[in-house]
């Protein structure tokens, strides 16, 4: 599965991507910022029913051309528009995990024609939930005063930049429903392989999250849309979940078990399965 950069006109970015499958096309958009698509190779096996379009975020993983302060939200979902329509797709589905459900949640407020189906997964739609709420969920949930501060840092953009993977090893496992030692080990070595891009993270938790909210907007959306989310994720709770799911028109909520932020990482299979049958609604 080679990329390629697929130059945006009039946006002044480039962004990576890589295709597999084919069938109804899926756009994947991945979580951070700060990373990239690779965080959602694991929906590759959906590519012997959809086509899968991994892509990077302006600012993120490999894309290029585009400086960190452009990383706007109204920017983040054009881009998304001009790359469907570079691509010469007329409506495909969209997936987003955390950060990129919310820049899901934004195209498909913005551009609601476009898209046959929305899955937001491990997301919100108020950046509250995960910047004021995540330190006080994982002190709730008794982890220790050195998690808890670095989440209080993390989720508000004020580490360094030499900081960013040692403050990802600290919550490493605060991401997953009680995580063994080596599901631990294997995740870690996975996060060395993501291309990361630590000035798109501090400028995304320091400047574009804070204030931002579409709770009073979900009404706009709509595409059939499903809310799918860990039980033990500790960034947006099943309480907001449900909130999120009840605010947007006819919108379907499964919450799985045994599972965090990443739960297509901790429950594959099973979310996976969600996905397909809701994809082929």
């Amino acid at each position: 599965m080679k990329g390629r950069l697929v130059h945006l006109p009039g946006l002044g970015v480039s962004l990576f991507v890589r295709t597999s499958g084919s069938g109804h096309p899926l756009l994947l958009m991945h979580g951070g910022p700060g990373v990239d698509h690779s965080t959602m190779l694991p929906f590759l096996p959906c590519a012997d029913e959809f086509q899968l379009l991994f892509y990077d975020h302006r600012c993120n993983g490999r894309s290029v051309g585009a400086d960190v302060q452009t990383m706007t939200w109204e920017n983040l979902a054009a881009d998304a528009e001009a790359l469907r329509e570079s691509l010469g797709i007329e409506r495909w589905a969209i997936l987003g995990h955390s950060f990129g459900g919310m820049v899901a949640l934004e195209y498909a407020i913005r551009f609601p024609e476009r898209l046959s189906h929305l899955c937001v997964l491990d997301s919100g739609g108020d950046a509250k939930m995960v910047q004021q709420g995540a330190s006080l969920v994982l002190g709730q949930r008794g982890f220790s005063n050195r998690e808890v501060a670095t989440a209080q840092r993390f989720f508000t953009g004020q580490i360094g930049h030499g900081e960013l993977l040692k403050s990802m090893i600290t919550l490493g496992r605060a991401y997953y429903s009680k995580p063994g030692p080596f599901f631990l080990l294997v995740e870690a070595l996975h996060g060395l392989r993501i291309r990361s891009n630590p000035a798109a993270f501090i400028f995304g938790f320091s400047k574009l999250l804070p204030g931002w909210s579409v709770m009073q907007q979900l009404a706009c959306i709509k595409a059939p849309t499903l809310i799918l989310a860990g039980r033990d994720d500790f960034q947006f709770p099943p309480e907001h979940q449900k909130l999120l799911a009840e605010g947007i028109p006819n919108a379907q909520l499964r919450i799985v078990d045994r599972a965090g932020h990443n739960a297509h990482f901790e429950r594959p299979k099973e979310v996976l399965e969600i996905v397909r049958q809701f994809l082929r609604s």
